[in-house]
């Protein structure tokens, strides 16, 4: 049992090690959708012909190229926020296959574990239920963040056509909350987990 639970905790690290990787994409996302909603912005005020007076009046089709840059960078912005979506999509993938295998490790055995086993604890190491019920945790917390996340993305490039100012300030505050991923929560999953480190 206790080998087994060593096997968990490697598991544990690498998870670790992953959501490391997602606290910098996230930085990063937001950084991009911040990026994004100024462009969107800046677009609506661009698209009024009252704001080229004076002597911009005088240029030849420079409401037109104006546009048109900001519709270029708005469009790279966007392709940068689907790359780091796809880098979230891939921590996911990635969080499944440690759960799966987390998983695999109890059932897998030439003998089949039963529930008191499962629940028994060696001092205070975790017992093996505590390992598959953290990783399965952590991994339905990221994957529920990462669907949202992808709605938020999407109602984002929604809101470039009709854009809104408190729109969009309350799609960056919900980007930068993360309301599936509570820090208590996780915290205290590590905590079980690495006890007899902290003791």
């Amino acid at each position: 049992m206790e080998a087994m639970v060593k096997k968990y905790q490697q598991r544990f690290r690498k998870v670790r090690e992953e959501m490391e990787t997602w606290a910098h994409l996230q930085s990063l996302l937001i950084s991009q959708f911040r990026m994004a909603s100024s462009t969107i912005l800046r677009l609506q005020v661009l698209q009024d012909s009252t704001n080229y007076g004076g002597g911009l009046n005088g240029v030849a089709h420079i409401q037109e190229a104006v546009l048109l840059k900001q519709m270029e960078s708005l469009q790279k912005r966007l392709l940068s926020i689907n790359n780091t979506m796809e880098q979230f999509h891939g921590t996911v993938l990635s969080l499944g296959r440690i759960h799966r295998d987390g998983r695999q490790m109890v059932k897998g055995g030439s003998s089949q574990l039963t529930v008191k086993q499962l629940q028994q604890r060696v001092g205070v190491k975790p017992s093996l239920a505590d390992c598959v019920d953290g990783l399965m945790l952590l991994q339905d917390m990221h994957c529920s963040e990462y669907l949202l996340k992808s709605s938020l993305v999407s109602a984002l490039s929604e809101l470039t056509l009709k854009p809104s100012a408190s729109d969009l300030g309350s799609l960056q505050q919900i980007l930068i909350d993360q309301p599936n991923i509570p820090k208590e929560e996780v915290q205290f999953i590590f905590d079980i987990i690495f006890a007899e480190e902290i003791c």
